[in-house]
This record gives C-alpha cells, structure tokens and sequence, in this order.
C-alpha cells in the first residue's frame, strides 16, 4: 500500500523525483540525486563540526579507532558514499549524520558506551540514516508541503554555539539535527544490525544499548534528553524490534568490552577534568564569574592541554571586563587548537574593547570564515563604526538584524540609528487605503524598537481627469514602537489593490 501510494504521487506530481531507496528497495519520493547529497554533506561538515563545538583533538588514537569502527560496518552497506567519523568535543551525548556519508559522535556518548559492539551499532545506525537518504526524504515532503524540516535546529540544540549562528546555515541546520520519524528509526536500527552483524560484531549490542537508552529516557536524563534523544528518541517498540532482528542474524560475533575499554581509557582518565569544565560553564551561563573561574582553574589543575578550558578562564575575564587578561587565555587556546572558531570570535571581541581594531577584525573574520556567527558580524558592524565606515557597518549590521536573539535587537537598533534618515521606508511600511469617499488614506508602522517622529509621508498621483497630485504630509508628534498611524491625504479617487503611490521621506529617533 505505501508503495503504491508513492507511485501514485510520483506520477501526479513528481515523477522524476521518486526513486527505490538503495538500502530498502522501496519508492521514495526524493528530489535531490546522490551527488547533491554528498555536495551537500561536504559543504556542511566543518561548519556543523564547528557549531557542535569543534573537533575532539585530545586522543587521536581513540579517533583512529572510532574511524575504523565505523568504516568496518560502513563497508556493509551496499550504498558508496565517502563515509567520514569524527568525534565532537562535547560531553552531551549525541551522533548525528549528514547526507553523503558524514558522521559524528559526541565525546559524551563514547564515554558512555560499554563495548565495540555498541559503539557499531550507533556508527550503523548512522551509516543508514546517510545510505537510506532520511534526510533528503524529509526536505522532499518539506518541499511539497511549502514547509521548512528544522531551520532553527542548530539553535534549538544542545550546542553552545548553534544560537550564534547567522546566514546561510539553515541547510546544515535541516541537514545535520533533524529528528526522524518513527518509520526512519526502526529502518536504521534494522539495517544498522544487518551491517554491524555482516562486519563481525555480536547484534545483541544493539539491543544491549537501546534498552540502556530506554532505561536513561525513563529517569529523564536531561543531558540525554537534549542530547541524542531529541533525534533518535528511545522507545520499547525499538528494543522489541532489535531482540527480533537479533534472532535472524548470526549469534556471537566481536563483543569488543575489553578492546573498548582500552580505547576509551584516555579519554575517560580526562572525563572528570571536562565534568569541572562543564560546571563552568553552566555557572558562567547563571552569570555567577566567581564559581565560573574557580571550575576553569580546577579543571586546568586537572588537565592544562585542552583548549576549552583556557578558553573559559578567557570568557570568564572578558565578562569581568579585564581584557587583556582575556586575551591572553584567547591567545593559549589559540595555540592548542587553532581551528575552532569560538576562540578566534573571543578574542576578536576582547580586542575590540581594547580599540585594537585591525587585529579585532582580522581575528572576527577567520572566525566567520569556519562559522558565520551574529557576534562576529555585529562587532565587526562596531569596529566599522568606529573607524567612522558608516556604510560598511550597515552591511554587517543587515547581516546579523534579522538573526533574532540580542545581537539581532542591537543589531536592527543600530541600523535605525545609522540609516533611518537616508531609507526611512525601510523602518516604516506604509499601506494605501481608500476612504468612504474613495480618497486615499495612507497607514505606516513604526517597525522599529524606538520611537519616532518627525515622519513625513509624500504622495505623487493622478486624479480621475488625469491632473497629477503632489503633496506631503506631516505625521504629528511621536509614533511609539509598533504602533500605527494614518494620513487622510484628501486625495483621490483612490482604487483600492492599486499600487500605492504613498513613500514615507522623512523620519528621525525621538530623543
């Protein structure tokens, strides 16, 4: 029946957009081709690397192993794609794939795994979201519906750094965090099993590690909860589906505990160290800078190689206003890990505020260049500012005012300031409107977080005997934020759904 139905929207609708999925065999309604899946993974995978909160650089060799893991049980699938693994530094647990083979897991759901077989079944998991095209079978119906599949999802996420995201991210947002539906889970898990299974390891892992799940999502676990279950929620219904699908495959095969265990060792040696870490942040996050410092000093007492840490003492000293001193702890994070943006766009911002504006700048831009983020844009508006580039710091601010979030209000409250004078109409939209007499009424809108005055409407039209009307019309007094008010001009006739021939020319900020 499912497949009859997805031929028959094929042939009403869009026929060259259907095709058999290459793991399942079945008629998918996909309107992208394999190459754009991989274009797309590939252009996606170091900013939403970026925006997981970069790569885990600390134990190369656990890499090395979760890569081989992975291509081990990658080279099951039937479907060729240039698979990736890499391991986010971050300690929520959570792994995600992108089209065209490109996957992640985080440091916290290693830490959290108990075998090789397990940590195949996740990486299966994965490969088939990516072989099956899941996420391309979302924009599809997202397309047909007129409806976006989760343009907000990086900043809805577990990530510290997804809300700083602005333009042209949307993609890796849909791409990369998406929550599956219930028919794509149970798929993934079984195709999953098949390929852990045909690479050697013991099935059971896979049902070991969703009853765990299971177990984790009933306490509520709030770090899993906003972690891997926001994707790949846990149920009952997964764990029956995997003890049945483990009856059909071969019994035993590589359990992996010990070998797992000697992988994961130096990392876990170092998960107390990034534990303090985490406290810091959550107690900068509650504003409170004492206890913020002390976990970042406690934490590098513990483990001075990791970039984060100094990063933290930094944004611990940057809110306290002590800049140089910020950079400085920029400056050593920088030195452990030069490719993670956050450590650059800190410390462009503490450069800023100590006017070094060159060096600011250059520092905000390489930041942007690994992820375009709203304080980046926006200090660059600043720094533009003031070397006095009126111009050049509209840009930027345009850039970040539509991006919501604080940055997004200074951002809009900065362009009012610089540009209402020369495009008023931009911040006031007006709308013509025929009276009881059928005269033209003009309504505008003050769409900024200001208020206003000094507005002047001007109308150019032509009456009924061809006569052209000119005349400009003062708004009296303020118009507070939001609010509207409307202009009887007198002049007509007016035929309404016309085209408005009413402009807003003047405006200025009330002080």
């Amino acid at each position: 029946m499912r497949k009859f139905g997805v031929v028959l929207l094929c042939s009403l609708m869009l026929a060259a957009g259907c095709s058999v999925n290459p793991v399942t065999g079945k008629y998918d309604l996909i309107l992208t081709s394999t190459a754009q899946d991989i274009a797309t993974g590939q252009q996606n995978y170091a900013p939403m690397q970026q925006a997981q909160g970069g790569i885990y650089d600390i134990d190369p060799a656990l890499t090395a192993y979760v890569s081989r893991v992975g291509q081990a049980v990658a080279a099951q699938s039937t479907v060729d794609l240039p698979y990736q693994f890499v391991i986010i530094n971050s300690s929520v647990p959570n792994a995600w794939a992108l089209p065209g083979g490109k996957i992640a897991i985080n440091r916290g759901l290693l830490t959290a795994l108990q075998s090789e077989s397990e940590l195949a079944a996740v990486l299966g998991h994965e490969v088939v979201h990516a072989a099956a095209r899941h996420t391309a079978q979302q924009q599809s119906r997202a397309v047909l519906a007129q409806v976006g599949v989760m343009g907000t999802a990086i900043a809805s996420s577990n990530s510290d750094y997804g809300n700083m995201i602005v333009g042209g991210t949307s993609l890796l947002a849909q791409a990369g965090l998406a929550k599956y539906g219930r028919s794509a889970e149970l798929e993934s898990d079984y195709y999953g099993m098949e390929y852990m299974s045909a690479a050697g390891y013991d099935p059971q892992g896979a049902v070991r590690l969703q009853e765990t799940f299971v177990k984790l999502s009933e306490g509520r676990n709030q770090d899993w909860i906003s972690g891997l279950f926001a994707s790949h929620p846990p149920s009952g219904e997964r764990v029956k589906a995997n003890i049945s699908t483990a009856a059909t495959l071969p019994q035993g095969g590589i359990v992996g505990a010990e070998g797992y265990k000697a992988a994961i060792q130096r990392t876990l040696e170092l998960e107390p160290a990034y534990e303090t870490y985490d406290k810091g942040r959550k107690a900068l996050a509650a504003d409170d800078t004492a206890e913020a410092l002390q976990q970042a000093e406690k934490a590098l007492g513990m483990f001075n190689g990791e970039a984060n840490f100094h990063a933290l003492r930094g944004d611990v000293r940057l809110v306290q206003k002590k800049y140089d001193d910020a950079v400085t702890n920029y400056d050593r994070a920088v030195g452990l890990r030069g490719d993670f943006f956050y450590y650059y766009l800190q410390r462009g911002m503490a450069r800023n505020e100590l006017g070094q504006y060159d060096a600011a700048a250059a520092d905000l831009e390489k930041s942007i260049e690994m992820l375009p983020t709203a304080p980046a844009y926006y200090t660059l508006g600043k720094i533009a500012e003031a070397r006095g580039n009126r111009a050049e710091a509209i840009d930027y601010y345009k850039v970040v005012a539509d991006s919501g979030g604080d940055y997004g209000t200074a951002a809009k409250a900065a362009l009012v300031r610089l540009d209402l004078s020369a495009n008023p109409g931009t911040y006031i939209p007006r709308r013509c409107d025929a009276d009881n007499a059928g005269n033209l009424t003009v309504s505008i809108r003050n769409d900024t977080q200001v208020a206003l005055r000094g507005i002047v409407i001007a109308v150019q039209m032509t009456d009924a005997y061809g006569r052209a009307q000119q005349r400009r019309f003062d708004v009296r007094g303020e118009l507070p934020p939001g609010r509207v008010a409307t202009v009887s001009t007198g002049l007509g006739p007016f035929t309404p759904g016309a085209s408005c021939p009413a402009e807003v020319v003047a405006a200025e900020i009330a002080e």
